[in-house]
Parts: structure tokens; C-alpha cells; sequence
């Protein structure tokens, strides 16, 4: 695998861990990000920290929606597009931003790849773009679309602008539906992270309807593994649009996925009832044969595995910043 990769995103939780996966490997990155302040700009800089320090990472701050900024990226041979803005409830309150960013943005890479003559990519999708299908698990092809929130739309809508691109422009494009990521670096604002902090502050913890509905929780590794099978499948192989999951195949319900948490921080969970949100889906359950099929995907890390690799990750930041602090 060599090729000099383009990652959106790079500064996030899935970007720096794929970044740093993909350096390891001795491949030369480049990285984008543009901060946005949906969370912490200080979060994102420590996860690029060390990336900055390698001669193979060459980084660049901006959006995806400037096309003349993003004109100005080094070349590069293949483009991993994970910059997003993300999150079911924010995008009900604010819809045009993330139809800006995500599909205006997605359509401003599609076309730097097609005016540099870029012909491979892999795309970031959603699993929230099934919405609440019936049909369980979720299988990429044979039933319809029912998104229910203005972010799981533009994840579908770039999927139906990226086949367009394939078509008019020969462009090999693999689409990645993630189900519900976690891991070291997650998003503060994600469910787990979220929780944690609560349990660890002695605090309730807000439980939206009443604990049935389930994710599908899949871990950053398995994710970044996944990536990177897609990055070789579209490498080496010519006209390719495919649309892939990528999950656990194990979906864990909300009540079990608090108590599970509490285990591992090791209190015992307050909890508060609040009705269900609007955008928020029952279930989320990935069929994975088509990705084990064609990537040979299988994710090695159970829920409980991910959850103390997690954990030790939070105590481990928690513990810096309390050192930095007394400094």
C-alpha cells in the first residue's frame, strides 16, 4: 500500500487514530481540520501532537467548505473525506450548517479529486441513514432509506452525490457506514464519555426513554482496521463503488450500556428518566458479511474490552491534566 493519503478530519477521534495508524505503516499523510468548535480545539491539537512531530505528517488548518483553501492542499493519490459535522440533536437545531458543511464540502473534495485526476476515495458514512428500518440487521442494499434526522440525510446524500461522481467521472469510491464509534479519543459530547465523567462527579445519569433502545457499539481499532482494509480494496481494484458496514454485529441496549459503564468506573449508576429525543433511533444492528467478504473485516474488541480501554485511557488524561495543572 503506497500512496501518499489525504485524510478530512484529521485532528478528530477517528482521523488521528487512522493518521497514526497510517504513518506507523510508513505512509506519508496529509491532514485537514479546521478546528471546529463543536468541542474543545485543545482536544483535537493533543490528538495531533506526535503526528506533527513525524516528517510523514504534513498538516493543514481548514474547512472544507472554502474550495479555494482546500485547492491550496499539497497532491496527494487517495482521499480518506472523515471531516463531518457530526451529531443527531445539534443538526434538528441547525440544519443548513450541516448541509453546508457536509454535503457542500463533501461536493468541493469530489471536485479537487476529479480536477487532479484523484481517483480513489473512501468516504465516512452513518449508520443513522437506515434510520428505523425494521429490517434487522441493517443490510447495505435491498430495502429503503428512511433517515430521520438532518445529519443521517447529508450522510445519505453525499452516498447518492458520491455514486453521481463515480458515474460521470470513473472515480473508485468505497462508503463506510459507521456504527456508533468509541474508544480513546471519543467526541466529550458521545454517550460513553459523557457518562463516565457523570458517574465519576457522583451525578445522574440522563437516560432518554426506557433503556431499550440499542447501538451498535464497534471500537476505534476495529474502525481504523476497517479503513484501512477499505484504503487496499479501492487501491486494487478499478471500477468500484460499494457501500459497506462497518459494526460489531452486537447491538447493547442503553440500560445495559449504563450499567456496564458504572462496572467499570466501579460506582453504581443514579439514573434519570427522560422521554425519548426527536432524531434518536430504536436500534442499530450491522450486518457485516458484505465488509467481511470484501475486506476480510472482523472486529476483535468486545464492548467490555472497549469499555476498560477506554477507561484507562480517560485516567490516563485525567491524571496529565491534573499534573500540567499543579505545574
Amino acid at each position: 500500500m503506497s500512496a501518499k493519503i489525504l485524510i478530512t478530519g484529521a485532528a478528530g477521534f477517528i482521523g488521528s487514530n487512522l493518521a497514526e495508524n497510517l504513518i506507523k505503516s510508513g505512509l506519508e499523510v496529509i491532514g485537514i481540520d479546521n478546528f471546529s468548535p463543536f468541542y474543545p480545539r485543545e482536544m483535537k491539537e493533543k490528538n495531533i501532537a506526535l503526528l506533527k512531530e513525524n516528517p510523514n505528517f504534513h498538516f493543514v488548518e481548514g474547512d472544507i467548505k472554502d474550495l479555494e483553501r482546500i485547492k491550496s492542499l499539497p497532491e496527494f493519490d487517495l482521499m480518506v473525506h472523515l471531516a463531518a459535522k457530526a451529531g443527531v440533536r445539534p443538526s434538528i437545531e441547525n440544519p443548513q450548517d450541516y448541509i453546508d458543511t457536509n454535503i457542500t464540502g463533501t461536493h468541493n473534495l469530489l471536485k479537487l479529486c476529479v480536477d487532479r485526476s484523484v481517483k480513489k476515495i473512501v468516504f465516512a458514512s452513518s449508520s443513522s441513514i437506515y434510520g428505523n428500518s425494521k429490517h434487522l440487521p441493517f443490510v447495505e442494499e435491498g430495502h429503503e432509506y428512511e433517515p430521520i434526522s438532518p445529519y443521517a440525510f447529508t450522510k445519505r446524500s453525499c452516498e447518492l452525490m458520491n455514486h453521481t461522481y463515480h458515474h460521470l467521472y470513473n472515480l473508485d469510491i468505497v462508503n463506510l457506514r459507521f456504527f456508533t464509534v468509541f474508544g480513546p479519543r471519543q467526541r466529550p459530547d458521545l454517550a460513553i464519555h459523557k457518562f463516565v465523567r457523570l458517574l465519576e462527579a457522583g451525578e445522574e445519569i440522563p437516560m432518554f426513554g426506557d433503556g431499550s433502545t440499542a447501538r451498535d457499539y464497534t471500537f476505534i481499532e476495529d474502525i481504523v482496521s476497517g479503513i484501512v482494509s477499505s484504503i487496499k480494496y479501492v487501491q486494487s481494484n478499478s471500477e468500484v463503488f460499494e457501500i459497506l458496514n462497518l459494526g460489531n454485529h452486537t447491538p447493547v441496549k442503553l440500560k445495559d450500556m449504563i450499567n456496564a459503564v458504572a462496572d467499570v468506573v466501579g460506582v453504581k449508576a443514579k439514573i434519570k428518566q427522560l422521554p425519548m429525543q426527536e432524531g434518536d433511533v430504536d436500534v442499530t444492528f450491522a450486518s457485516i458479511e458484505k465488509a467481511e467478504k470484501l475486506l476480510n473485516y472482523r472486529p476483535e474488541t468486545s464492548f467490555k474490552q472497549g469499555l476498560e480501554k477506554f477507561y484507562q485511557w480517560h485516567q490516563k488524561k485525567q491524571e496529565s491534566f491534573s499534573r500540567s495543572s499543579k505545574q
